[in-house]
């Protein structure tokens, strides 16, 4: 039987497992399963917080599901998530593994997501300025460090460790003292220096900063440890890489040649592709600008604009609708009504209608919220609002990278990828329009794939 590569991404909404055959570069088999993670009862405004025990126990089901003659077979693992966020642990007391088959969380904080957003304008103004190209903002990992120095400074008393959800689950399958993790998820955090590779220690420990938290680094694509465990088949000693960011692996997993950008709508969006391998980033944050250049591989860097606002946006619109039906006394389920709303859309094949759909801001501009303008007596049919919210979406990402940037840059194809753009054919629709480029949809972006694919080649 061939050797495998397990990937994993523990994404914001759901976790994936895939095995990729090392010879052919396929996969033989994947599962996917909801987190269910969010908390709704969070006391902080504007808290965005998961329950890391929902999430590790999603994760264990969805290795599970896999061929288990396969798993025997096993010969690294690969972890990719969502970057950012933090989660914080007891180094000695991180996870419990008395069920053998695999940890559960033990004396851990809840992860605190991308999506935070207590830290607000005037606390992040008030943060030391970073020497780094990335600027810092709300739901950075550094940014809500620097929160709880502020407003709960006993918090951090009680952990000795800190990183992503996916540095966690590597320390924790490798037993490691302390936290490794890659460029890739340390540059999102701010306060890290991609050119040099290292953490402004001497800044944030002029702040007052718990440098014992910053996690270590190593290349992207190089390891971290080996399994402390066997793990559903499993051998104890398999190598497993340092964790890297959703976004790099979801982009390496589908851009198949250097004039390929890669538009990725999930619950967010980024629209993305790779600069000339002699660029060197700008020397220091650029955070009125909407485009970002984050880390990739062997020193290089993607463009990035990256919206916080995506398929989250149809989400809460569904929600709320939903719940507007349920007020007066009409029940029908999200995914139904997703369904129903998609086709009205379709039935109406341009609106008037303007949606700005920026319900969360723009790291770039966090205040610039949504509007809906333009309003009629014959623009209000809800095919008419679906199809002027879809197009928003779209409208939003162009203009952070419009066409003429991308063209300008050699780019000479759209490959299309994201859960809310496969199952969307109104969002399909609006991409096609918004850019004079050919759109591909068959090579989907998929972060368990790429990284996967990372140590195929790599290691």
């Amino acid at each position: 039987m061939s050797n495998f590569i397990l990937g994993l991404d523990v994404g914001t909404t759901s976790v994936k497992a895939i095995l990729l055959a090392a010879d052919s570069r396929t996969v033989a088999a994947s599962h996917a399963l909801p987190t269910a993670a969010d908390i709704s009862d969070n006391k902080e405004i504007k808290a965005k917080e998961q329950d890391p025990g929902r999430i590790i126990d999603a994760l264990n089901r969805c290795v599970g599901q896999l061929p288990r003659d396969k798993l025997q077979h096993v010969t690294s693992i690969g972890l990719s998530g969502q970057m950012h966020g933090i989660i914080f642990w007891k180094t000695e007391r991180g996870c419990d593994w008395s069920t053998k088959d695999f940890f559960t969380p033990r004396d851990t904080s809840q992860l605190i997501t991308w999506q935070d957003g207590r830290c607000s304008s005037d606390f992040m103004s008030s943060l030391p300025k970073p020497d780094s190209h990335v600027s810092v903002a709300t739901g950075f990992g550094c940014a809500t460090i620097f929160w709880y120095m502020k407003h709960r400074p006993e918090f951090l008393k009680d952990f000795t460790v800190a990183g992503t959800i996916q540095d966690y689950v590597v320390s924790m399958l490798c037993g490691l003292d302390r936290c490794v993790t890659t460029p890739q998820n340390a540059a999102s955090w701010g306060f890290f220096n991609t050119s040099a590779n290292q953490w402004n220690e001497n800044i944030l420990k002029a702040a007052g900063f718990p440098l014992h938290l910053l996690p270590h680094c190593v290349p992207s694509g190089g390891l971290a440890g080996k399994t402390r465990s066997a793990w559903h088949g499993i051998p104890a000693g398999t190598p497993v890489g340092a964790a890297m960011g959703d976004l790099q692996c979801s982009v390496y997993s589908c851009m198949s040649a250097p004039t390929d950008a890669v538009l990725n709508i999930s619950t967010s969006a980024q629209l993305t592709f790779a600069m000339p391998g002699d660029f060197k980033p700008p020397d220091s944050p650029q955070p009125a600008l909407p485009i970002s250049y984050f880390p990739y591989f062997d020193s290089s860097y993607l463009a990035v604009a990256a919206s916080l606002n995506g398929g989250n946006v149809l989400a809460t619109f569904v929600e709320t609708l939903t719940t507007w039906m349920r007020e007066l006394g009409v029940e029908l389920s999200e995914s139904c009504l997703y369904e129903m709303l998609i086709r009205c859309a379709l039935n109406q094949e341009t609106s008037d209608l303007r949606v700005s759909p920026t319900l969360l801001g723009e790291r770039h501009s966090p205040l610039c919220l949504g509007q809906v303008t333009n309003i009629s007596t014959s623009n209000l049919s809800l095919g008419h609002v679906i199809r002027a919210l879809c197009r928003g979406v779209v409208t939003n990402i162009t203009s952070m990278m419009p066409a003429d940037s991308l063209r300008q840059a050699g780019v000479s194809r759209i490959v299309g990828s994201g859960s809310a753009l496969a199952r969307n054919e109104v969002l399909r629709q609006e991409v096609e329009k918004a850019f004079p480029l050919q759109v591909v949809y068959g090579q989907n972006a998929d972060s368990a794939v790429g990284v996967a694919m990372v140590l195929c080649d790599k290691l």
